[in-house]
């Protein structure tokens, strides 16, 4: 049997890997950035207070986010979509807190004043719209 001949092809495809990984990872911490810097409270601050509620409703988000990126890499063959998908799943969930806030008025004082109920609410439904988003992009 002829033994697999090493060319570019396994450099291309490690270059990409790499690409991807951090190309995602970049998305991931620029969507946390965006999303604190869109709410009316510091999350991180509020987190490192041992503030529950937050934490949940950014953890959430970034789940639900980093979702929307993983569907992206799964799915899309050129790097460009890869990356215009993932800034759409950006806005979507930046759209899904501005719509919550906007329901339930008193969100952002809730999760500021630790109330856990409202932070597992708001990270659920950013989970949900975040799967659902992925979903999508199949």
């Amino acid at each position: 049997m002829i033994a697999p001949r090493l060319g570019i092809m396994p450099m291309d495809a490690f270059y990409n890997y790499v690409l991807h990984l951090f190309s995602g990872l970049l998305m991931v911490g620029g969507f946390a950035a965006i999303y604190m810097w869109v709410t009316p409270f510091h999350e991180l601050a509020l987190i490192r207070q041992g503030v529950v509620a937050p934490a949940l409703s950014l953890g959430g988000a970034v789940i639900g986010f980093s979702l929307t990126v993983a569907s992206s890499i799964l799915h899309n063959d050129h790097y460009l979509l890869f990356l215009l998908w993932c800034v759409s799943g950006l806005s979507v969930q930046v759209l899904t807190y501005a719509l919550l806030a906007r329901a339930f008025p008193r969100l952002p004082g809730q999760l500021a004043s630790n109330n856990v109920a409202a932070g597992a609410a708001a990270g659920v439904v950013s989970l949900v719209v975040g799967i659902v988003n992925a979903a999508c992009m199949s």
